[in-house]
């Protein structure tokens, strides 16, 4: 059984369509309207071929199909939202090619033991509400609701007040046991390309540390304070928490 390659590219291309940018790309930033709108043209599919749709207290969606028994789910997915100047398939793949293997099993009446579901995370981009990942973070328990929810973008929206108003709440609780997770994505890169290599196993990730830093200099004009006289922020070891030592010292 195979999926159908020709089906999924449509999906792709019928995605790209939301937000689409001026050179082929695709805007759809968490939470505003185009991302919603990128769910409603998912959530279409999904509904027409009678899956069951959940949301959890963060806005993460998942579609279901339903297995013979009562265990904790299969799942695979990503995100919808992208960058304001996305690309067509960074994420995007990783969902519709996961709605592509429910479709499969639909057509094909397969009974499977598992329930089977596709996840989209909630700004998983973190272009509009920082930080990045914050859906699948706050659904693993590294973000807190209440933090999630009071997060604003540079308009002082808050996730909260754009969860409500696009209804995309839910009672899925938040941490429910997986049976497993997978995600297909694109490689960002050239390395399997240029391996002539088809598919590959990520073994690691980038890791990203958000810090807040305090530091202490004295302004002056760059272009015609000397350098002797400068007392540079991070550079003068003659600043030590907020004193100024004697430049004989």
């Amino acid at each position: 059984m195979q999926i159908n390659a020709a089906r999924l590219w449509q999906s792709l291309m019928d995605m790209a369509q939301v937000g689409a940018t001026e050179f082929g790309g695709s805007s759809r930033l968490a939470l505003s309207d185009e991302d919603i709108a990128g769910r409603a043209l998912l959530l279409q599919w999904a509904r027409d071929l009678g899956f069951s749709i959940g949301y959890d207290a963060v806005g993460n969606l998942f579609i279901r199909r339903e297995g013979s028994q009562d265990l904790a789910p299969i799942v695979m997915g990503s995100h919808l939202d992208t960058q304001p100047k996305g690309g067509r398939f960074d994420g995007i793949y990783g969902v519709l090619a996961g709605f592509e293997v429910l479709r499969t099993l639909h057509e094909h009446n397969i009974v499977h033991l598992h329930p089977i579901e596709v996840a989209v995370w909630t700004n998983e981009e973190g272009s509009r509400f920082a930080p990045a990942m914050m859906g699948s973070a706050a659904f693993i328990g590294k973000i807190g609701l209440r933090d999630v929810l009071a997060t604003t973008d540079k308009h002082g929206i808050s996730v909260g007040q754009e969860l409500q108003r696009h209804q995309q709440q839910g009672d899925l609780a938040l941490g429910r046991p997986f049976s497993a997770y997978y995600e297909a994505h694109i490689e960002q890169g050239p390395i399997l390309e240029a391996n002539q290599c088809e598919i590959g196993v990520v073994t690691g990730g980038q890791g990203i540390l958000w810090l807040n830093a305090k530091t202490i200099g004295t302004a002056a004009h760059a272009g015609t304070t000397p350098m002797h006289m400068r007392h540079d922020s991070m550079t003068d070891p003659r600043q030590y928490r907020g004193q100024q030592i004697p430049l004989n010292s």
